[in-house]
């Protein structure tokens, strides 16, 4: 039997691939921090001036046309040799999705950019297909036709996957991402401060529950005294080495 790897993602692995993160120094909140409302579900739903603000600003963010960088692509390489268990991911971008890993392995525990839906009748769109016709409609509204209002549309307000400040995360997604941690061999942190819960208590409780803790990120964080092993290169180099040293013990 090969070894099961549980995996965790923050903005470190995305920012090997040249997206800027969001709370880092550097940070687009740390210096913008005026800009953190464009994900905040109270302004959204009750403004239009707000919701033609937060969806131009997420097409026009790096996260929308970022791609997948050799790290992404690694982890599909570790699901590939049948080895990765969980990619729970705190990232929105939907890069592991483009960088080929399967839905059954990812748990978007932010929710995701890839995909949209409306509030009102729950309708589920492609973000791609709103983004190309944002011009058009800068506050997109859901077109489906109703056959119990006489086939009119819905008109319901369209919003992205991602977790917005207000909103609880994905029905299941830190249950399913908890029960496969603490059932790895290895479990292994990548590009995470640790500091957003509940995504940063995998950590401990997959420690508690005597799975090997590896941490890659390049500061420290606070679970650091915890771990098995701890890796500060870039994650860019380090994590496809890991990888394949991994695939090689088997």
């Amino acid at each position: 039997m090969s070894k099961k790897i549980a995996v965790l993602t923050g903005a470190g692995i995305s920012t090997s691939a040249g997206i800027p993160d969001f709370r880092g120094p550097d940070g687009v909140w740390t210096k913008h921090p005026e800009q953190m409302n464009v994900y905040d579900i109270d302004a959204f739903i009750s403004s239009k001036e707000d919701r033609e603000y937060s969806w131009r600003w997420q097409k026009e963010s790096p996260v929308w046309g970022a791609q997948p960088g050799t790290a992404h692509k690694a982890l599909v390489r570790l699901e590939q040799a049948g080895m990765l268990t969980l990619l729970a991911t705190q990232n929105f971008d939907a890069l592991h999705e483009k960088a080929g890993n399967s839905p059954d392995v990812i748990v978007n525990l932010h929710g995701t950019i890839g995909t949209s839906h409306c509030m009102k009748c729950h309708a589920k769109y492609d973000t791609a297909d709103i983004m190309d016709r944002l011009d058009e409609e800068p506050d997109p509204r859901c077109h489906r036709r109703l056959p119990y209002k006489g086939n009119m549309p819905c008109n319901g307000i369209i919003k992205t996957d991602v977790v917005y400040f207000g909103e609880a995360l994905p029905d299941g997604a830190m249950e399913k991402s908890l029960r496969l941690a603490c059932e790895a061999d290895e479990f292994w942190v990548i590009g995470s401060t640790l500091e957003v819960f509940p995504a940063a208590s995998l950590a401990p409780a997959a420690v508690q529950a005597g799975v090997p803790l590896t941490i890659m990120n390049m500061g420290r964080t606070q679970y650091d005294r915890i771990a098995t092993r701890l890796i500060h290169d870039d994650i860019a180099v380090a994590l496809p080495k890991l990888v394949e040293e991994t695939i090689a013990e088997g």
